[in-house]
């Protein structure tokens, strides 16, 4: 399962989301503005920067949209 941090409006993580979408990548998206998932995001990978992608079955976790993409293309084995 992915968990993907994002910050409404952020066209870096509109880049991620809109990839996931058009390889039928489901998430979990947690919205850094909302609930205490600010605290929670930078508890796991020290800033509040977006997107930052959790991938619980391998433990990876990641910023940036360029290397969550690549990540998942990698994993995915997609082209």
């Amino acid at each position: 399962m992915y968990i993907l941090y994002i910050e409404q409006g952020c066209p870096y993580g509109e880049r991620v989301m809109a990839f996931m979408r058009k390889n039928n990548i489901r998430a979990e998206l947690r919205d850094r503005d909302t609930k205490n998932y600010e605290q929670e995001l930078i508890a796991r990978g020290g800033k509040r920067q977006t997107p930052y992608l959790v991938d619980e079955e391998t433990g990876v976790e990641m910023y940036e949209s360029a290397d969550i993409i690549a990540y998942l293309k990698k994993k995915l084995n997609i082209a």
